[in-house]
């Protein structure tokens, strides 16, 4: 059912938050519509202070199965695992049917099986991630063979603006300062065993700094996590 998708979700966020010290956190939803993300326009004046008060992983919970919030004006933006989490919906769908051989590709939250109509593994391009490369796949960095697993590109070269003082303004936000996320990273593929795992890695990778990026990269290799880094 939908509620039941919606709390798989939180739960996987949960523990991505967990991982990251809440670099990662669905909470942020005030935050990223207070600085002009959510189909609102651009804003360099935002009172972060007041926002903060209604974000934080720990202020969601599940229990029994219902959503609990500590304050009921906390709000949540799903779009960095949702997208993930239908194409391991998509992919199951195929398997149940009895098909072997997919690749099923939702704005580029990717995962397949099997082999390609030429008997080989799943051939998917990395974008060049330089700012305003909105193309459709026509700069493209590295080709990654998969077969049996899920990837996610997330980066911060598409969804931005500059503030008046020429500084970028990117999508994804630290929910631990209310800020943009200061990195120097322009862009993380995540291969994992689920698209929602690795949708989610892929934000909580961008929030962080590239020194904390490459350790939290080393934890998950055991999880069978690879990531491919461009900064």
């Amino acid at each position: 059912t939908a509620d039941e998708c919606i709390t798989d979700c939180i739960n996987l966020a949960h523990g991505v938050s967990e991982l990251s010290d809440g670099a990662y956190d669905i909470t942020v939803k005030p935050l990223v519509e207070a600085f002009g993300f959510a189909g609102k326009r651009a804003n360099f004046e935002v009172n972060v202070d007041s926002l903060l008060q209604f974000v934080g992983y720990e202020k969601l919970s599940v229990k029994d199965g219902r959503i609990a919030k500590a304050d009921p004006r906390v709000q949540i933006d799903l779009n960095s695992i949702a997208k993930g989490y239908v194409v391991d919906m998509a992919a199951r769908a195929l398997e149940e049917w009895g098909i072997e051989d997919y690749l099923v590709d939702i704005g580029g939250g990717v995962r397949c099986r099997g082999v390609n109509a030429k008997g080989g593994a799943w051939r998917i391009g990395i974008e060049t991630p330089f700012d305003g490369n909105n193309s459709m796949g026509e700069f493209v960095q590295q080709v990654i063979s998969l077969t049996d697993s899920s990837m996610a590109t997330s980066g911060n070269y598409r969804r931005y603006y500059l503030d008046d003082q020429g500084q970028k303004i990117s999508h994804t936000s630290d929910p631990r300062t209310g800020r943009s996320a200061v990195t120097s990273l322009l862009s993380v593929t995540v291969i994992a065993p689920t698209c929602a795992e690795a949708d989610a890695y892929g934000t909580m990778f961008m929030a962080m700094d590239l020194e904390q990026a490459l350790l939290t990269a080393r934890e998950l290799e055991d999880e069978g996590v690879q990531v491919y880094f461009i900064a």
